[in-house]
């Protein structure tokens, strides 16, 4: 008999760690193909300088990534309103009427340019926004990345 209460010591723990692991969050219900947009936005836009984020309407929260955070949290000049923004900000202006496409030159001697899109992903799945940023000397105009990416969301099975 002194074995059940030492059974019971050990069984009880497993039980109520099992129980309670159904309640801690798991994966987002409908989660993003990662790899699927990975190839398509590199494919369509991919550049050493891009930065890409895809952030659900309603919270605003990023739920996806491309490009490195340095390029998605540097200030570039706006091209279309006074001052400078970064990728993350722009993300404000993504849920616009129609979005926003800009282009201007990023340094003095206009040799290096900016290309800003922000605008609604078309999407089954979820309701998403966008802000891409793409700067260098070879950064496409705005409208341009704009239109690439309406592509490469579709390739990517959004």
């Amino acid at each position: 008999m002194p074995r059940a209460p030492a059974i019971r010591l050990i069984f009880i723990p497993v039980v109520v760690a099992t129980a309670l692991s159904g309640c801690s969050p798991g994966r987002p219900a409908n989660p993003l193909p990662a790899a699927e947009l990975d190839a398509a936005i590199g494919a369509a836009i991919g550049d050493p300088n891009t930065c890409l984020l895809l952030a659900d309407q309603t919270t605003g929260k990023v739920v996806y990534r491309y490009g490195e955070s340095i390029n998605c949290d540097r200030a570039l000049p706006a091209c279309d309103r006074s001052g400078s923004m970064s990728a993350t900000q722009a993300l404000a202006l993504a849920a616009s009427p129609g979005g926003r496409g800009a282009s201007c030159p990023s340094n003095a001697d206009g040799s290096r340019m900016v290309g800003w899109a922000e605008g609604l992903v078309k999407s089954r799945r979820r309701t998403l926004i966008y802000s891409a940023a793409m700067e260098g000397e070879t950064a496409l105009p705005g409208h341009e990345i704009a239109a690439r990416l309406d592509g490469a969301f579709k390739r990517a099975g959004l």
